[in-house]
């Protein structure tokens, strides 16, 4: 007989769209009390609703993330409306599709602090919370470009890039002081979110995720399994990400003339460009639509991921796999005494 599951209170940011949707909904599913932190007012009052509707509570946050200030006035706001925060999820980003040299100072900076300080601010926020209790999780969604840098995304891959240094070395530090507060990262593939629609994008077509693309719900599923396992140092997901990774890792200069020759054509499509972006306001904001947790891709993507099974079941299928190691051994020297 299962256990009851002990409902948790949960904040994600990014809540609005996308994967953070995706995980506030696969949350709430789960009876969580899940704080949505975001920017836009439509999404965060339409996943609000299918939270409820999920069987969770919900509280929006109206905040960008890129006010330390204002996310932790965020924060208190969850903890009186909902206790103590058990999980914290850093889900927000903000990016720009266009070669370097088109991307504006401003406009990099801005990448840089919603993606990047985001997720410092909202683990700063957590910890000064969670710290004291000596209990408590946190997520840092990430991507397989948080290793391996692409074109055309020179500002995104690098504020994951720093992510991933400045979990590692967080993690290091809770270690050492054999904290019982976790963090934990999920390296996701290319997902069918609205980023694609709302992110500048100085390219010659419409951009688009380098396939094979996934579906949200395949990202959040991830995540809340993160979140209940969060010893363990990260998880990928997708067979994507696990080839492009360990390909930069063995042969990283052959990856850089293979993502030069392939990857511009691979994230823009043959219509007409366009320069509309959220970088600097929402855009489910005054005037604007809920955009909802899919992208346009849904023909594509993919809702189940065989490697992301194979990393959550890891340390059974080691010991099945040792099992097996022992089991053969004794029939080999069963059949030499024989």
């Amino acid at each position: 007989m299962k256990g009851i599951h002990r409902r948790r209170t949960v904040v994600v940011t990014g809540a609005s769209a996308g994967v953070g949707r995706a995980v506030a909904r696969a949350f709430g599913a789960r009876g969580d009390r899940v704080a949505l932190l975001a920017r836009g007012r439509a999404g965060l009052a339409a996943v609000a609703d299918e939270v409820r509707e999920a069987g969770g509570k919900a509280l929006a946050v109206p905040v960008d993330v890129s006010d330390a200030k204002a996310l932790d006035a965020a924060a208190d706001q969850v903890e009186a409306e909902f206790g103590p925060i058990d999980v914290w999820v850093n889900n927000a980003f903000a990016g720009i599709f266009a070669p370097f040299p088109e991307i504006t100072p401003d406009e990099f900076r801005r990448v840089t602090e919603v993606t990047y300080l985001g997720c410092v601010f909202g683990t700063r926020a957590a910890l000064r919370r969670m710290l004291p209790r000596d209990r408590g999780t946190i997520v840092q969604v990430g991507s397989a470009l948080a290793y391996r840098g692409i074109p055309l995304q020179s500002a995104y891959c690098g504020a994951k890039h720093a992510i991933q240094g400045f979990n590692e070395s967080l993690r290091c530090e809770l270690l050492h002081h054999g904290s019982q507060v976790h963090t934990t990262m999920v390296q996701l593939p290319a997902v069918n979110t609205p980023q694609f629609d709302w992110v500048i994008s100085r390219m010659p077509g419409r951009s688009r995720p380098v396939a094979p693309v996934y579906q949200p719900e395949t990202a959040a599923r991830a995540v809340v399994f993160a979140a209940a396992h969060p010893r363990r140092r990260e998880y990928w997901i997708g067979g994507s990400t696990a080839a492009t990774l360990i390909a930069n890792a063995v042969a990283p200069g052959l990856l850089d003339r293979y993502l030069a020759r392939t990857a511009y054509a691979a994230q823009h499509e043959e219509r007409d460009g366009y320069v509309f972006g959220n970088l600097w306001s929402p855009a489910d904001g005054p005037g604007g639509a809920d955009a909802g947790a899919h992208g346009r891709f849904d023909e594509e993507a993919r809702s189940r991921s065989a490697q992301a099974w194979f990393s959550r079941q890891r340390n059974r299928l080691a010991v099945a796999a040792a099992l097996g190691a022992v089991v053969a051994m004794g029939r080999r020297a069963r059949s030499r005494t024989t």
